[in-house]
């Protein structure tokens, strides 16, 4: 499989740069002012907060919206559990909805079939890259005086109707981790829509001190998930190479879509009309009565003729995991469900179209170094591999 060169000259001129500064703390540091003039090239949002992660960013949203105990904020079943570990902290509860089966996002109609007199705020999450149906979740959050959490950790470069993901909801939430389109090792960006919420990002993020007026006398328990110098350096390069990184993607996981399209048995992402993927990865499902041998099977095969390929995303939907199965949070316990703020109980929530894509779709590896030969190859592969297993 052929893969990118990840850093280089770019980053190494920042870095140099970097040593000669007095401070590498980030209040106004010279990388952290470059990341944040970079970062708006891609997403014009004026109040942006860097933090030492992505799950630190979502966690400072989340903060923002000053969730009493018991208040409910509804995620998708197939996620990271970096979407719902600031919600548990503020002492709030993951809310799971179902997902599009063949988008992987958030369903806006099982949203609402989620919906309770706790509910506070809605984290579409940008799965794969591909933009969640932004307008119903919108509609949705319009209805109920709802804030709209953007989870972008996968969604570098998407657009939804012409819009940088992370521009359309109240808060929004980046990922600069290894794995993601551009990284600098880990870390990440918060952003608001409004001024309000945008003056209290660096609150949030940094201890509640005021680093402008120089105020250490915090009026709210606030966290430390301030980014360094070093990473912001990595990372204001790494932005300088989003757009190519982005289109060479898209560029290879549409060609890929084409190569097999109308097999039989393969169902493939959808990407709504207007909508522009950025592809962190891509997958399809099958229709296992279609197959003569499992969907882990079938992987075994794509991968012994070269295929990157993987079984499924994560193991379970994320209300599966042990954690919450057992609701041991804090020191085995839960304190909002023993004070009797939740009645929520993981163990009988069931997202069925969630368990079912984890059960049949297959996962394929999309970076910016393939070409279309390549692309080519591993469509020719895989078909080669359906049509001998199909029935």
């Amino acid at each position: 499989m052929p893969r990118p060169k990840r850093w280089g000259e770019a980053e190494l001129a920042r870095l140099s740069a970097m040593v000669d500064q007095p401070s590498l703390f980030y209040w106004n540091g010279a990388q952290t002012q470059a990341l944040l003039q970079e970062f708006r090239r891609h997403c014009p949002m004026e109040h942006a907060f860097p933090t030492s992660s992505g799950t630190a960013a979502l966690h400072v949203a989340v903060a923002s919206l000053r969730l009493q105990p018991g208040d409910e904020v509804i995620v998708p079943a197939i996620t990271d559990m970096g979407s719902v570990i600031g919600i548990l902290f503020q002492q709030a509860v993951p809310v799971f909805a179902d997902v599009e089966p063949l988008s992987i996002n958030l369903d806006p109609a099982d949203v609402r079939r989620r919906l309770t007199a706790r509910t506070r705020a809605i984290m579409p999450v940008h799965f794969f890259g591909t933009p969640c149906d932004m307008h119903a979740l919108r509609a949705i959050a319009a209805e109920r005086g709802l804030a709209v959490i953007e989870d972008c950790a996968q969604a570098w470069g998407a657009r939804w109707q012409g819009q940088p993901v992370g521009t359309i909801g109240d808060l929004a939430a980046f990922s600069f981790n290894d794995f993601k389109h551009v990284s600098c090792g880990d870390g990440g960006v918060v952003v608001a829509r409004s001024a309000q919420a945008g003056r209290e990002l660096s609150r949030w993020g940094d201890k509640d001190y005021d680093r402008a007026t120089g105020r250490r006398n915090p009026a709210e328990l606030a966290l430390n998930y301030r980014m360094s110098e070093p990473q912001a350096a990595v990372a204001a390069a790494q932005l300088t190479r989003l757009s190519a990184i982005v289109a060479a993607r898209r560029r290879a996981g549409e060609r890929l879509a084409a190569g097999l399209n109308s097999m039989p048995g393969v169902l493939l992402p959808e990407v709504r009309p207007g909508d522009e993927a950025s592809y962190w990865f891509t997958f399809f499902r099958i229709e296992p009565d279609r197959f003569h041998v499992s969907r882990d099977a079938m992987v075994n095969e794509l991968v012994a003729e070269g295929v990157p390929a993987e079984a499924g995303f994560i193991p379970c939907p994320v209300y599966r995991y042990d954690v919450f199965q057992n609701h041991n949070f804090f020191g085995g316990r839960w304190p909002v469900k023993d004070l009797g703020l939740t009645r929520m109980d993981y163990r009988e929530v069931s997202c069925p179209a969630a368990e079912t894509v984890l059960a049949d779709a297959v996962r394929l590896t999309i970076n910016e170094a393939m070409d279309d030969a390549y692309i080519d190859d591993v469509a020719h592969a895989i078909r080669t591999v359906l049509q001998r297993r199909t029935r």
